[in-house]
């Protein structure tokens, strides 16, 4: 332990400066996910990383899951050890990971942040192969492995057998103040010593038909500490999917919490929340399958707002040859594909993609689209790259044109990778949104935002009252001279990550918001005007 440097290098450079620029700093975490001749399908899924504030020092801290043993399933070398890196300014990380107890014992993938039990101090669950873990944040820079008092040690359903989780998403259900966990399982495995599949007579990853379906699961928090699977009471449990990813918004702005579930090769999940169950409606909202109609290997997501109309959008991302989807809602409990009207389709089709985050990444006033690419395969795949670099999709504003950054925007300064989980955070302070990225069996990235320009920012950091203490689910209206904007609290983004932090707004040349309206979960509505561009917006729900 102690504290290491960063050491940075410079982004690629262009006769024009793009409008979002990124500079790469290194941090000494590898992603350990143990692959093995005979290509397990774990060995692929690794790589969820959480950027949260631990220690309530104000600076967002770093932690990353990591594999184990695919064989045993168990942390039997410190290589693979979850790191909990504390952030002491400066581009300096210390590990703190033994101090704080968060080192892990199983192959964990998945990392979701929420204050479950309303203390103040953000908690995290940790989606794992045959094993999940609830740790408390004691307050003091220590967790506590409280999985079994809270009732969440239950990985084996006597239906499907072992549950192998990929994500999770921290929201409040039924609106009592609570957080509830929604857990994305992936599919029905067992280990093997020897190949399954082979491609052109070369060993690798079978396709996700060769495995079977399973359901996801609600955990309903009771406020005592302990949660309960209420998934058949909900209706969660009659949909077997193999899942991937889980976005959390309320796309109707009825008041309760939506959830978009991104499956591997079969039909998208959009759960609607009718306060005391959901229903599927994939379908009759036009998100269960892209405009091809083809499944496509649906990855990480994000559910957010990108065209300032009000209403969350949908953005995810999948394999070469199957676009990056796109949904527009439209304001009326569906929504309208437009990835190829926005350019999207020609852009990502011969990108393999794995995570994807909805951020203003140059504070112009518009959402932009990072995204980690690498593919699932090891070996090479006709017309695809398996080592891609990263790439940030610039939104052009209300053209509704997305334009792609690579080389450009400095991605290309770490060599490709399958690049699989993503964070985002304002690491250093300088109301830029920076990113941090792992790859498999590959050192973990973190792209600290350096784009050039003099647009403002503002970032509305929320305490809940009534409604549960994060402000989860909190719908967030920023109005300036040049328009008006929304966003949502919410830490599920990107593939099996999370993201806690302020909400964050770029106000372009706007040194002011004339409102900052708060919708809270509780149905409460709080107003702040005339509030100064560049610094953190503190809302306590009244």
């Amino acid at each position: 332990m102690g504290g290491c440097a960063l050491l940075c290098q410079a982004p690629g450079g262009s006769s024009t400066t793009p409008p979002i620029q990124f500079e790469l700093q290194k941090i000494p975490f590898r992603l350990e996910n143990d692959e093995t001749p005979a290509k397990n399908a774990p060995e692929a899924m690794a790589g969820g990383v959480a950027v949260f504030d631990y220690n309530g020092d104000g600076r967002p801290d770093i932690f990353f899951t990591n594999g184990a043993n695919i064989a045993t399933l168990k942390k039997d070398s410190p290589k693979y050890r979850n790191r909990l890196f504390r952030n002491d300014g400066k581009g300096v990380y210390t590990d703190v990971t033994d101090a704080a107890g968060l080192a892990g014992s199983g192959y964990d993938i998945g990392a979701a942040v929420g204050d479950y039990d309303n203390d103040g101090h953000p908690d995290l669950f940790v989606a794992g192969l045959y094993k999940n873990t609830l740790y408390h944040n004691n307050g003091d820079g220590t967790f506590t492995d409280v999985t079994t008092k809270a009732g969440l040690d239950k990985s084996i359903d006597p239906q499907y057998g072992p549950l192998w989780a990929v994500a999770a998403v921290w929201v409040d259900v039924n609106n009592d103040g609570l957080l509830d966990l929604f857990v994305v399982n992936y599919m029905q495995w067992k280990y093997s010593d020897q190949p399954l599949c082979s491609y052109h007579g070369i060993a690798d990853y079978c396709h996700p038909r060769y495995y079977k379906p399973v359901p996801d699961q609600l955990f309903i928090n009771h406020g005592d500490g302990t949660f309960t699977d209420e998934s058949v009471k909900w209706g969660i449990r009659d949909h077997a999917g193999k899942g991937m990813g889980v976005g959390m918004a309320d796309y109707d702005l009825d008041g309760r919490q939506d959830l978009f579930v991104t499956n591997d090769a079969g039909y998208e999940f959009l759960f609607h929340n009718l306060g005391n169950k959901f229903e599927e409606v994939a379908f009759d909202a036009g998100v269960a399958l892209p405009e091809d109609g083809n499944f496509i290997s649906g990855m990480g997501l994000d559910f957010r707002d990108f065209n300032n109309d009000g209403y969350p959008d949908i953005s995810y991302v999948a394999l070469n040859n199957q676009t990056f989807p796109l949904y527009e809602n439209t304001g009326k409990g569906d929504f309208k594909e437009v990835t190829t009207s926005s350019g999207m389709r020609n852009l990502s089709m011969p990108m393999a993609g794995y995570g994807s985050g909805i951020y203003d990444l140059d504070n112009d006033g518009w959402k932009d689209l990072f995204v980690t690419r690498g593919h699932v395969e090891s070996m090479p795949v006709p017309g695809a790259d398996i080592d891609e670099y990263n790439t940030v999709f610039h939104n052009s504003g209300k053209s509704g044109k997305w334009t792609a950054l690579t080389a450009e925007a400095g991605l290309t300064a770490s060599p490709g990778a399958r690049h699989r989980g993503c964070a985002f955070g304002d690491l250093d302070g300088d109301g830029r949104v920076d990113v941090v990225a792992t790859a498999l069996s590959a050192g973990a990235e973190i792209w600290m935002n350096r784009s050039k320009n003099a647009n403002h920012w503002l970032d509305v950091a929320l305490r809940g009252t009534k409604s549960n203490r994060d402000g989860i689910g909190a719908r967030v209206k920023v109005v300036t001279k040049s328009g008006t904007q929304y966003n949502h609290m919410t830490t599920s983004v990107c593939y099996a990550s999370s993201s806690d932090g302020p909400v964050h707004f770029g106000l372009g040349p706007d040194s002011r918001a004339d409102l900052v309206e708060v919708t809270w979960p509780s149905g409460k509505v709080q107003d702040f005007k005339n509030v100064d561009a560049d610094h953190i917006l503190m809302a306590v729900e009244p």
